[in-house]
């Protein structure tokens, strides 16, 4: 009898502590979002993955606090999942999650409007949640809100923030309402100089003149030299929309140069018409064109880092026939194996030298890289399937 009510005592201990502690309902994504709306709460979602290590402090820790069970069941309808496993992978692309624990609060309609991260004490979570229950969030959507011409800038401010991942263009008219309504008389922030440029993609965009006017105030953040740069780039990158002929696949370059030369000079750019040749051509696997770009452009090879000068390597062993491009492609793999060997540089640099009859130095590479793949626990299939060819010759 004694050791039933001993048991039955530790049962309600057990009980007792886990009603104190967050109550995560097992439901369906969209079935919390309906619950939400249905109660007038916030989603809470933990997002969590198996390995994560914070995340499992949070758990221990933290979620089974009292303190913090009373307030997130009172106030939020709470969720956790996993966000390598079923609906989690949908919900952390949906939300741009890429770092765990992130705490994802949502509306009756699916907004987000708070995203938080990292591991937490009682009191910091305790603070955080206090903050995101605000009756501001609870007003209803978010696009509703701005449709209806919410000018608040904390409530602008959060769009930003919330969406500059998942919904760019939300956030960018976001961006616009917020400076279009900041006071001249206001100083800009850091934070403001940051928003206005991350969200400035051209010319004709409305926060291209507030950029303009109020030079004088960003450059108090960012050296001028800066600025003009990125008034350079903003400017080319319209330029380069108009060379592009999509039908046919193909830049004009006669029309790049003649219009960019004029505001950035004949070197500078040379450069951005090459980079954007280099970009749209592989995209489109016009190789023929990408060779002559990645030539001009990697002509000084000193000039670049030895990953991306690999890179380009790596395209020219895949796609490229030209006996004198694929001995300028080895000059470049050669700069990345210098800096290091790695399993994927000694096997591009096998190829090219492959490639290039070269039999003697592709087969000691190929080995070398199936060598240092073996040491990692790495496939070493690519420089395997190298060694036969090389073999049969």
């Amino acid at each position: 009898m004694k050791k039933i009510v001993s048991v039955l005592f530790l049962f309600s201990v057990i009980t007792a502590f886990a009603q104190e502690a967050i109550q995560f309902q097992e439901l369906p994504f969209k079935d919390l979002i309906l619950k939400a709306k249905k109660e007038n709460k916030l989603v809470f979602i933990d997002a969590y993955t198996s390995w994560c290590g914070p995340c499992k402090m949070m758990e221990k820790n933290t979620f089974t606090r009292k303190s913090v069970g009373d307030y997130f069941n009172a106030n939020f309808v709470n969720a956790r999942f996993d966000m390598e496993k079923g609906e989690g992978r949908e919900i952390a692309s949906k939300y741009g999650v890429r770092s765990y624990p992130t705490y994802l609060f949502l509306n009756g309609d699916g907004e987000l409007v708070s995203q938080n991260y990292g591991y937490m004490e009682e009191s910091m979570f305790l603070t955080m949640a206090q903050g995101v229950s605000s009756p501001n969030n609870k007003k209803g959507s978010l696009k509703e809100r701005f449709e209806k011409g919410e000018k608040d800038p904390e409530f602008l401010i959060n769009i930003m923030r919330l969406n500059s991942s998942s919904d760019f263009n939300f956030a960018k008219k976001a961006s616009e309402r917020y400076f279009e309504n900041k006071s001249k008389t206001s100083e800009f922030t850091k934070d403001d100089v940051g928003f206005l440029l991350y969200f400035l993609k051209s010319p004709e965009d409305k926060n291209y003149k507030v950029f303009t006017e109020r030079k004088s105030e960003i450059i108090k953040f960012l050296p001028e030299e800066t600025y003009r740069e990125f008034n350079n780039q903003i400017k080319l990158g319209k330029i380069v929309e108009q060379s592009i002929d999509n039908q046919n696949k193909r830049i004009n370059d006669d029309y790049f140069m003649k219009t960019a030369e004029p505001l950035v000079g004949k070197h500078d750019a040379e450069i951005k018409l090459n980079q954007t040749k280099l970009s749209y051509y592989e995209q489109n696997a016009n190789f023929p064109e990408y060779e002559k770009a990645a030539l001009a452009y990697y002509r000084n090879s000193e000039a670049f880092e030895p990953n991306e000068l690999l890179k380009a390597a790596w395209i020219f062993s895949e796609h490229i026939t030209t006996p004198s491009s694929l001995k300028k492609a080895a000059e470049w793999a050669e700069k990345s194996v210098m800096r290091g060997e790695t399993s994927e540089n000694t096997y591009i640099l096998a190829k090219i030298y492959f490639l290039t009859g070269n039999k003697e130095q592709a087969k000691t590479y190929a080995e070398m890289s199936k060598n240092i793949a073996s040491q990692a626990q790495k496939d070493s299939a690519l420089a395997d399937a190298l060694l036969q060819e090389i073999n049969k010759k």
